[in-house]
């Protein structure tokens, strides 16, 4: 059986909503863009290097993962992880690519921390994951068959 590791990030922090249209098109903050970086490089310190990363449309979303200056995974830019809930996001990771042994998934709160909730029950902290926040499970076998996840990693980045 093959072990698989599933990374959720919150998006970095955002600015403010007051003078955007939308919701899907507020950037990120100054702080954010720092955190984006201290979060990459988290994940490099920790050796964890995804095969795919599903990110949703926001430009939040976007941001973060161009802050984060990975190696050129594949990306996946996916709208359900800005509007949907948790369960709808868990079958979508059920759905995706069978080869892909480690992934990442850039979304929003409250569906990531959610989602991590279902994976691994009170294992985060009562508050959920921050923004920058980062949760690191561990998978077992394959992800059509994910039901529960070992929360091996917490982390939250500040830049």
């Amino acid at each position: 059986m093959t072990e698989r590791t599933l990374i959720l990030l919150r998006h970095a922090k955002s600015v403010d909503p007051d003078p955007y249209p939308t919701d899907l098109e507020r950037p990120l903050s100054p702080r954010g863009r720092r955190d984006a970086a201290a979060a990459g490089d988290w994940l490099r310190d920790q050796g964890l290097r995804p095969d795919l990363v599903l990110c949703s449309t926001a430009v939040r979303t976007r941001e973060t993962l161009e802050g984060l200056r990975l190696t050129a995974p594949p990306v996946v830019f996916e709208h359900r992880l800005y509007l949907g809930p948790a369960h709808d996001t868990l079958d979508l990771l059920r759905d995706g690519a069978p080869d892909v042994s480690t992934l990442l998934v850039i979304g929003h709160n409250p569906t990531l921390s959610m989602l991590s909730d279902l994976l691994a029950p009170d294992a985060l902290p009562d508050e959920g994951l921050p923004t920058s926040g980062i949760a690191v499970h561990t998978v077992p076998g394959a992800w059509r068959d994910l039901e529960t996840a070992a929360l091996r990693t917490h982390h939250t980045a500040r830049g």
